[in-house]
């Protein structure tokens, strides 16, 4: 039996291409609309609201607000999201701003959970090529793919899930390092865990080779450049469950290992599908900003690369010397929480 599938925008947002495009890509679909005050817990979700060429809405903004303000109330919900955009920019910045908000209330995302639809639609030239359609049916197939995923997804579960932890960062003085060290400890028992550095050496960022020489080197599963990643990082992550990125934010983004990382992880992209392997991450910020990084995290790993995203799946934490991460306040409680939050959503009960 179909799921149904419960469609959350704000007032306004229907009247206009967004509302055309969901009709027509929903038909056939089981679709209620949520209503002020109705629960939001179990249900199949599709998140939908369109963008004025500025890139503020006061309904999407207040739906954000209140999502923080109330976690937990996506318990146990899958989604996706759909943002229509009158210009050119921040579709996908308000998309992930979504997502993370949404995963933090509970909600699990589908790897390639956001459909974003530019004001001319360019962002849709390729598919719809490849398709030999024009670019609004190609936002249309987008989109009831997206709602199929949503309503069909079931996060995959292992008896002793493999968990690889990627890091670039000096064990010393990390304190992201000793946070994950916690968390490790607490997962052993339960998974079997692989920890990467790509502080040592040179770690060769993507240089943009053509499409056919990453397919190439990919479906070998390997890359033009070699080295780490292809000696250590893709045959580890082929037998992942999960990948945890351990995140220091120095300049409100990840480091330049782990941004490279992230980058030569098109190669085996482009050959093998990340959609059964999940996403966590543990960002230490010296003063603030940590839901910049997390915001990264998500766009880079869930909505482009498509791992997908657990509730919870990011502890951010605000920490300044080395060895302050654990003097913080009720620390060991959150890792606990976390430890337990990544052990329940990938290990089969």
């Amino acid at each position: 039996m179909e799921q149904e599938l419960t469609l959350v925008t704000a007032p306004g947002s229907l009247e206009g291409r967004l509302g055309e495009t969901l009709r027509a890509a929903l038909e056939g679909r089981t679709v209620r609309f949520h209503r002020e005050g109705e629960s939001l817990e179990n249900r199949r979700v599709l998140f939908a609201f369109s963008l004025p060429e500025n890139g503020v809405s006061a309904g999407l903004w207040g739906f954000l607000g209140w999502l923080r303000d109330h976690r937990g109330c996506l318990c146990g919900s899958v989604g996706g999201v759909v943002i229509d955009g009158a210009g050119d920019l921040y579709t996908k910045a308000a998309g992930r701003e979504l997502i993370l908000a949404a995963s933090m209330a509970g909600c699990t995302f589908p790897g390639r959970p956001l459909t974003e639809a530019t004001g001319g639609l360019q962002n849709f030239a390729v598919q719809a090529r490849n398709g030999g359609c024009d670019l609004p049916t190609a936002y249309r197939r987008a989109v009831s793919d997206l709602a199929a995923r949503v309503t069909g997804f079931a996060p995959p579960r292992r008896e002793r899930p493999g968990v690889l932890a990627l890091h670039a960062s000096s064990r010393a003085t990390s304190n992201t390092l000793d946070l994950w060290g916690r968390v490790r400890e607490r997962l052993e028992g339960d998974c079997a865990i692989r920890e990467i550095g790509l502080r040592n050496g040179t770690l060769e960022d993507c240089a943009g080779c053509p499409y056919t020489t990453c397919l190439h080197f990919g479906e070998r599963g390997g890359c033009f450049y070699g080295g780490v990643m292809v000696q250590e990082v893709f045959p580890a992550l082929r037998e992942a469950d999960a990948v945890v990125l351990l995140c220091p934010n120095y300049n409100d983004a990840l480091s330049a290992n782990l941004t490279a990382a992230v980058n030569r992880l098109t190669a085996l992209y482009r050959a093998a599908s990340f959609e059964d392997k999940a996403v966590f991450a543990i960002v230490v910020s010296g003063y603030s900003g940590g839901d910049i990084v997390a915001s990264q995290v998500v766009s880079a790993l869930c909505v482009n690369k498509g791992f997908w995203l657990p509730p919870g799946s990011i502890l951010m934490e605000t920490a300044n010397d080395a060895g302050a991460a654990m003097r913080l306040p009720g620390i060991g409680e959150r890792l606990e929480r976390f430890a337990e939050n990544m052990r329940c959503q990938i290990k089969a009960l």
